[in-house]
């Protein structure tokens, strides 16, 4: 049985994190792929663990794997804490809101299940997909970053902030990870670039954006952060 692993971040989500649950539950996978769910509360002040729980209860027939953070580390935190529990073949990383369509899990499984990729990115800036119009400094920053990234890892995706990775479990295993928060971005980015013989694909992907009205948390600070990331993991620590 081939498995795929859902890791889920999840901070003050209890409002919305049963639809998305529900996203996932109801996606049907090709090759007959069979899906784990692993939630990882970030120390969240709502009613996040609560909601997960009732879901659990509510849904016997689907696993669901629940762990949390006794204080507050951060969305980079919380997927250590998931991939490193994660028994699947796969790993995806799912966020907790609206912003990503489980739907799509089967468009970034293609190329691995047809062997041609080790890891796979899905860019919300290819492909004709939906795409919500928000920010247009956000969008700039996104492109900026990841092209900075791509200049010291030499490779050419389009979308390096993207929520949506798919690793093959022993690779995304077997890197040392270190930021906590939203850092891991490209510092797994850098890391992975540096696995020998990698075969990394990117396919263009929808996205719901959300605004911060509605619940977004990342701001400038982060973009700082990565592009501090971004030479601190391709340039000081290799």
């Amino acid at each position: 049985m081939t498995l795929l692993s859902i890791v889920i971040p999840a901070y003050n989500e209890g409002p919305t994190i049963h639809r998305i649950l529900d996203k996932v539950k109801s996606v049907q996978l090709i090759a007959d792929i069979k899906k784990e769910i692993i939630i990882v509360n970030d120390c969240s002040k709502d009613d996040t663990e609560a909601a997960i729980r009732k879901y659990q209860t509510e849904n016997p027939d689907i696993k669901i794997t629940y762990y949390a953070h006794e204080v507050n580390m951060g969305k980079g935190a919380a997927l250590h804490t998931g991939i490193k529990n994660a028994t699947g073949d796969y790993v995806i990383i799912q966020d907790a809101d609206l912003e990503y369509d489980p739907e799509e899990y089967n468009i970034l499984l293609k190329p691995m299940i047809d062997g041609f990729a080790d890891v796979v990115y899905g860019s919300r800036f290819m492909g004709g997909n939906p795409h919500r119009i928000l920010f247009f400094w956000h969008s700039i920053g996104n492109r900026w970053l990841t092209t900075a990234s791509n200049m010291l890892t030499n490779l050419n995706l389009t979308d390096m902030e993207t929520c949506y990775k798919l690793f093959k479990r022993e690779i995304i295993q077997g890197i040392k990870l270190e930021e906590k928060r939203f850092g891991f971005e490209p510092e797994v980015t850098a890391k992975i670039s540096r696995v020998p013989k990698i075969r990394i694909y990117e396919v263009g992907i929808s996205y719901y954006g959300r605004t911060y009205e509605e619940g977004k948390k990342i701001g400038w600070k982060d973009a700082f952060r990565a592009l501090y990331c971004i030479i601190k993991y391709n340039v000081f620590n290799k």
